[in-house]
């Protein structure tokens, strides 16, 4: 499909022409008696020429000139006397100010966004001018006046400064105003990005680890085949044998799926992030979680070293599960602390809520697969494998995790430490 008419360059240009000729209306006129005029509308065309670079600058100059001219003249044939020839050559001299200006802007138009806006603002300024003493030279050529000065240019480069000024000023504005949606909607994807990395991860992780137990599951069943075989027991043999064939046809299709999802992961999660950057979308994202669970919740945050790393996606998972948690604790309102800081060689990540603790009895439980604390309102129990996931990733990096009672807080603290060296990305 083509595109929509309004963003058909040619219906741009003439958009932009029709627009500037309107604007040229409101003008004063600097020297009496003539029809030499100062208007917005070149204030109009420049804003044009900034923010749509890519049009043809001398065909939009072409174009904006003998629209303004055909303008002019059918306003001043309605309103006056004169003759069409002393209307067209009375105007004339404005076709050829809008082709200087756009020629002229075409000499810069690549090293735009290199200029800063006072620079830009400058240049401008000086293409004001000089299109504005090609158009009083025009005049004189025309018309044969003498009524206009060209060494008048105190006063035609304070207007031209004036003029240009306000509308890179306001061109600034725009580009600062799309550059910060463009940055909002960045974050969005990022976090969106992150989430899908993070949950991703923890899928993989724990299918490359199911790939390792049907490992080993057909090690020992194909063993136990060869001792039974050994023993005479045929048939219990081949079944056995039949069943090892099975878990190994399932290991085969895990890596196949593993493997997809590996490239997956390496392709949607590339690159490094600070950790500030890892803090600031847990709290973000957990932020979230409290709200749709209806909780007040104050995230307080403490950071005193904040490196780059290249494993963001197993910290980011290790936090939010961890945040989670925390926020899961908490009955209706309460505080949630983050801390990241180093210690000797190591950084430290810890957790903690405002929950109301742990027993003493269940901390020696709680990184075991399939203990939980957690019952829904019909009393059925959570999965209780985050806790164990949380601490296989620590084990990975051969870090070591901890939990306690906070007085503090009046909740639990997790505490995470991990080799810094094993976490630094050098530069």
């Amino acid at each position: 499909m083509g595109q929509p008419f309004y963003r058909h360059r040619y219906i741009q240009i003439l958009m932009v022409a029709v627009v500037t000729a309107i604007a040229g209306e409101f003008k004063i006129n600097p020297f009496d008696g003539d029809v030499f005029r100062i208007a917005l509308g070149s204030s109009v065309f420049l804003l044009f020429l900034l923010l749509f670079r890519h049009l043809s600058y001398p065909l939009t100059g072409l174009i904006t000139g003998i629209f303004v001219l055909l303008f002019r003249t059918a306003i001043d044939l309605a309103a006056t006397d004169l003759s069409l020839h002393e209307i067209t050559a009375r105007h004339f001299s404005a076709t050829v100010y809008y082709i200087v200006f756009a020629l002229l802007m075409r000499l810069i138009k690549k090293r735009m966004d290199r200029f800063h806006p006072l620079v830009l603002g400058a240049v401008a300024a000086v293409i004001d001018l000089l299109s504005n003493e090609m158009e009083l030279l025009t005049r004189l050529l025309v018309l044969g006046t003498d009524s206009f000065r060209l060494n008048e240019w105190n006063y035609l480069m304070a207007i031209a400064m004036l003029r240009t000024y306000f509308t890179t000023g306001l061109y600034s504005s725009i580009s600062v105003s799309q550059l910060r949606a463009v940055q909002k909607e960045q974050n969005r994807r990022i976090e969106q990005m992150l989430g899908f990395g993070s949950g991703l991860y923890g899928e993989v992780f724990y299918l490359r680890k199911s790939i390792g137990t049907l490992e080993q599951a057909t090690l020992d069943s194909y063993a136990l085949y060869r001792s039974l075989k050994d023993g005479g027991d045929d048939g219990h043999g081949s079944q056995l044998l039949q069943m090892t064939q099975q878990i190994h046809e399932v290991k085969k299709d895990s890596q196949r799926i593993l493997a997809g999802l590996t490239k997956l992961v390496d392709r949607e999660v590339t690159g490094d992030m600070p950790l500030s950057g890892l803090l600031r979308f847990t709290i973000k994202s957990n932020q979230k979680y409290a709200d749709m669970l209806g909780k007040t919740i104050t995230f307080n945050q403490t950071l005193t070293t904040d490196y780059t790393t290249a494993s963001y996606i197993p910290l980011l998972t290790l936090l939010n599960n961890l945040t989670a948690n925390a926020v899961e604790a908490i009955p209706v309102k309460g505080n949630v602390y983050l801390n990241i800081y180093e210690k000797d060689e190591y950084t430290v990540f810890t957790v903690t809520d405002s929950g109301g603790g742990v027993r003493e009895h269940d901390i020696e439980l709680l990184f075991e697969p399939g203990f939980t604390t957690k019952f829904d309102d019909e009393g059925a129990a959570a999965t209780g494998i985050g806790l164990s996931h949380v601490r296989d990733i620590v084990r990975m990096f051969d870090g070591d995790i901890t939990v306690s009672n906070a007085p503090y807080a009046g909740g639990a603290m997790f505490r995470i430490a991990i080799l810094t060296e094993k976490l630094r990305k050098e530069e």
